[in-house]
Order: structure tokens, then C-alpha cells, then sequence
């Protein structure tokens, strides 16, 4: 199977390593894997700033970019859903992009999305001996459909203690632009969500987008908290000793 990796902004300017973890695991589920390296951003900043044309511009990039790509996959259910919810609105007038946008979508999926849903692979071998909580973020639960994945794929690594999150379906109050026009808001919101995590007495918090997992890291940090904050590749790539 023929896998294409869209790394998106965050990961590849500041989290390299997801993106080197989710290489490893696919490759060894035996998936060949490429890089175009005329793939951008998604664009969303731009999209939920209101610059539609410009979100446009930057959408055809990734059409080109994985035009001939069998299957998209992203660690980010946020850049995910950007692609498989907003890309068809913004061209439903154009025929023929349209068609492509849509073949661009249905081939895309998040990270966790793709192992158990397209692979059909829940348990990957893996091993840790860790408490674990996870952070479920907004996009990758209502716009990519990303719900048991990663609990199933967490679940399924040795000595590993799952420990569900309270109230795990609020946000942690980064969405993007969000974060920085509502920051006392934005604030506020981390911080019922670190206070949430500290409950659980997790060593490691995890999660499918960097953009959450930054943002709680930051407040976990300035708190002095311990708690080791990892991608869910991250993760199950250490169980895998890969």
C-alpha cells in the first residue's frame, strides 16, 4: 500500500519527530512511503480568518501536491478535517476542482483513523509501562470523525494504564486563531483542562494534534507539573522500540 505523508506546519517546523514516528510505524506495517515536498500548509489559519480566496490558493497546492498520491496521511485530525470538511465548500462552484477536492478528501485520514480504520490494525505490539490519558481535540472528533481510534490502538499496548480524561470532550482553548484573539478565554479553558489531567495522575498525556498537545504542555509547564506530553505516534512508536 502506497502511503503519502502530509506533515503539516507544526510538525514540521517544530515536532519533526511525530512525523519520523508515524514513518516508522507505517513502514512497518509494510507501507511504502513518500514525501512530495511541494505539499504546504492546509490553510487553515487563513480559512478561519476569513481569507477564503487565499485558502483557495494554498488548497491547490496540496491538490497538486497529492494528485497522485493513493492515500494521504496526516498526524493531525485538525488539518485532516481541514482537508475532508472545508476544501469541498470552498470549490463547490468550480466543476472540475471540485472533483478533484473530493478525491483528495475521501483519500485523506488522520493518523490513529488510518491504522484502525483503513489498515485495520489495533494492536501494533507494542509495550509501555506507563499511566496514559489522552486529549481528544475538537477538529479530529467532529470534523475528521476520530473517536475510538486511538483509545482501541492505546488500549492494546502491554502495561500500559489507560486512565480516561474527565470532561474529555471540551476543548483545551487553542483552536488556532482562537488561542490568540480570545486569550483570556483561551486561557481559562487550559487551564480547566490541565487541572483535568492532573486528576488522572497520568505520567504521560497524549493526544493526535500538536496544536492541543502545545497548548496544555505550555500551561503543564508553567504550573510545574511533570507530566511527559507526547503524540499518539510518539507514543506507540516507543512501545514498538522503533
Amino acid at each position: 500500500m502506497k502511503v503519502s505523508l502530509f506533515i503539516t506546519c507544526l510538525a514540521d517546523s517544530m515536532f519533526p519527530e511525530v512525523g519520523e514516528s508515524v514513518v516508522r510505524i507505517l513502514h512497518r506495517l509494510g507501507c511504502k512511503i513518500d514525501f512530495p515536498e511541494a505539499q504546504t500548509c492546509c490553510g487553515q489559519p487563513a480559512y478561519n480568518s476569513g481569507y477564503l480566496r487565499e485558502t483557495r490558493d494554498v488548497a491547490l497546492t496540496l491538490l497538486d501536491a497529492f494528485e497522485e498520491s493513493e492515500y494521504v496521511v496526516t498526524p493531525s485530525g485538525s488539518c485532516a478535517g481541514m482537508i475532508r470538511h472545508a476544501y469541498p465548500d470552498l470549490f463547490a462552484h468550480d466543476p472540475v476542482l471540485s472533483s478533484r477536492v473530493v478525491r483528495l478528501a475521501e483519500k485523506t485520514f488522520e493518523f490513529s483513523q488510518f491504522l484502525v480504520d483503513v489498515l485495520g490494525v489495533t494492536d501494533l505490539g507494542a509495550e509501555l509501562h506507563a499511566r496514559v490519558t489522552y486529549h481528544p481535540s475538537c477538529h479530529a472528533m467532529r470534523l475528521t470523525g476520530v473517536q475510538e481510534q486511538p483509545e482501541i490502538l492505546l488500549k492494546h499496548v502491554k502495561g500500559l494504564v489507560y486512565t480516561e480524561l474527565p470532561n474529555k470532550m471540551e476543548c483545551c482553548g487553542f483552536g488556532g486563531t482562537f488561542s490568540v484573539k480570545m486569550g483570556d478565554i483561551s486561557a481559562a479553558m487550559v487551564t480547566d483542562k490541565v487541572n483535568q489531567v492532573v486528576q488522572t495522575q497520568a505520567d504521560i498525556l497524549t493526544g493526535t494534534d500538536m496544536g492541543c498537545l502545545m497548548n496544555i504542555q505550555g500551561r503543564l509547564r508553567r504550573e510545574g507539573h511533570a507530566i511527559e506530553v507526547m503524540h499518539l505516534a510518539q507514543l506507540l512508536a516507543k512501545g514498538m522500540k522503533l
